[in-house]
């Protein structure tokens, strides 16, 4: 009886540490590109001497948000292996082959690679939104310095 309820606690832990990284990472890459886009709205770009200083301050967390976005699916597929080795060890603990359980346990299992990619998505869409916006900034600060300069 001991070993099952600790197999429950880790197939908990497993199942709630991992969703709960994976909504921390989607809070996280959520909040930073809301903050990102609205300092690109106030940002003043002929306040900017160089080039390089503007993009200083447009870089700011936006490897953050490319980092949730690449390693998400990978905390998510931590969770599914995580699982499947539960799963397939409390298979063997009992001695008897459900597929009933066996099922069960594999698709609560896979539901963390599909979260790892529900929270990657949209973080490289952020991403990608975020940059191209960098680059048009970028752009028309170089286009006002050669106005100055012309």
């Amino acid at each position: 009886m001991e070993n099952s309820s600790w197999l429950e606690f880790a197939h908990s832990a497993v199942d709630y540490g991992i969703i709960g990284i994976l909504v921390i990472m989607s809070i996280v890459s959520l909040w930073l590109f809301i903050e990102r886009m609205m300092a690109y709205g106030a940002v003043r770009i002929e306040e900017y001497e160089t080039k390089e200083e503007l993009e200083l301050d447009l870089g700011n967390n936006v490897s953050t948000i490319a980092t949730i976005g690449s390693n998400a699916p990978y905390v998510g597929l931590l969770g599914t292996v995580l699982g499947i080795m539960i799963t397939f060890y409390s298979l063997g603990d009992v001695g008897a082959v459900d597929p009933k359980k066996i099922m069960t346990g594999l698709a609560l299992a896979l539901k963390a690679t599909a979260m790892g990619l529900v929270v990657a998505i949209p973080a490289i869409v952020f991403y990608n939104i975020l940059l191209r916006k960098m680059e048009r900034l970028i752009t028309l600060w170089e286009i006002n310095a050669h106005k100055k300069q012309g």
